[in-house]
């Protein structure tokens, strides 16, 4: 017996799933595509270069997802009366392809990824998919621009998956119709040993709030964070460190997790410690996996380390600023997909600068922990340590 789709009440059929079986690829003619740029083309510092092909998978309230399509590359259009344009009906995700030094291409825990943009669709009004289907056109994505726009070993591509809302109508309700797509963007290799990044603790505004989307990946929690930004840059700072409440609990920098290393006034133990998750952290990738490599491989005792304790709870500034005084405040960095694992040099907190660790003559900052951490991941990104979390991207859906 065949059974179709049940009735959705209008047309006698229920709205199609996301299904990357109904894949279609229409490719770039060799003669129109472009040329790959040098790894230190300053055209990637532009995050403006995109590979020769996108994905797109239309949706409507009534008929579902439609067949997704890889197509080359182009400007789409949307009514100007577009929900995602009035009220930002959008959410995004941020990922990587990499190149490993065996030649072979790599996603890392791209059905994190997955899950977590399907919780921010839902979050913002968007509509439902199947994670593991969206993995599957990932996938496929990746055998087309791959092999030709990442030629060189230990080198990333960063891919962007986003949903916005397309509903020609100015009615403050759910979007009746969306796109999801997807496009990968040339940026530039990760950066060598350097000061540390600078962050000003944010005063008097904050990023996000319990009971709002902070833990989602919605375009609504980055516009009003740019004022803010811009400010820290005019003053020298890379980044803000979001604080939140009147105790100034530590919550995120920029658009990054943020951690610290301190050492525990009662067990003398250095302590690897992050906020909570809830409504307003964000549950990164690299954050998660800087959380489980310490607790299988640190907090252990080995031979010429300390152990490090992982740590998740609510913190103060005044406990950082307590900690540097007494010579406790040992690291701290920030992570994420773009920034990846990025040690901080100096807060600025109030009128007080927070130093954080000991430099080199070169003046390079001293972060045994935070490098560790950073090229245990490295060596999975870029298959010098094989691991589950970065599959071999082989043949496409």
């Amino acid at each position: 017996m065949t059974v179709g789709r049940k009735s959705n009440g209008t047309n006698g059929v229920s709205p199609a799933p996301l299904n990357s079986k109904l894949l279609q690829t229409i490719l770039v003619a060799p003669v129109d595509d472009a040329p790959v740029p040098d790894g230190d083309d300053p055209i990637r510092r532009s995050q403006k270069c995109t590979t020769s092909h996108m994905l797109v998978v239309n949706w409507t309230r009534d008929a579902g997802w439609a067949a997704p399509t890889i197509k080359p590359y182009r400007n789409f259009s949307v009514a100007p009366t577009s929900s995602v344009l009035h009220y930002g009906t959008e959410c995004f995700e941020g990922l990587k392809l990499y190149r490993g030094f065996d030649m072979k291409l790599r996603l890392f825990r791209p059905d994190l990824n997955c899950a977590r943009l399907r919780l921010s669709s839902l979050r913002g009004g968007l509509p439902d998919f199947d994670p593991d289907e969206l993995l599957k056109l990932i996938e496929a994505f990746v055998h087309v621009d791959g092999e030709r726009w990442l030629p060189e070993p230990g080198t990333f591509l960063y891919l962007r998956p986003a949903i916005i809302g397309t509903s020609a109508a100015l009615g403050v309700s759910r979007p009746a119709e969306a796109t999801l797509f997807l496009v990968a963007v040339l940026f530039p290799q990760f950066g060598q040993a350097g000061p540390g990044l600078k962050l000003l603790c944010s005063s008097g505004q904050v990023r996000a709030w319990p009971g709002g989307f902070g833990s989602a990946k919605l375009g609504a929690n980055y516009a009003p964070s740019l004022v803010a930004q811009e400010e820290a840059n005019a003053q020298g700072f890379i980044q803000v460190l979001w604080l939140f409440g009147p105790e100034d609990n530590v919550t995120e920098a920029g658009a990054s997790n943020f951690f610290v290393i301190i050492r525990n006034k009662e067990t003398g133990l250095p302590e690897l410690i992050t906020a909570l998750l809830g409504d307003i952290i964000l549950d990164g990738v690299t954050r998660r996996s800087v959380l489980e490599l310490t607790r299988e491989r640190l907090e252990k005792p080995s031979e010429g380390i300390q152990p490090l304790v992982a740590v998740e709870r609510s913190f103060t500034m005044a406990e950082m600023v307590e900690a540097s005084n007494a010579g406790r405040l040992l690291e701290a960095f920030v992570t994420g997909t773009a920034f990846f694992v990025a040690p901080v040099g100096m807060i600025r907190y109030r009128d007080t600068d927070i130093h954080i660790g000991n430099k080199t003559e070169e003046g390079d900052l001293v972060a045994p922990y935070t490098l560790m951490l950073r090229n245990w991941l490295k060596d999975i990104m870029y298959e010098n340590e094989p691991h589950a979390w970065s599959p071999v991207q082989g043949k496409a859906v």
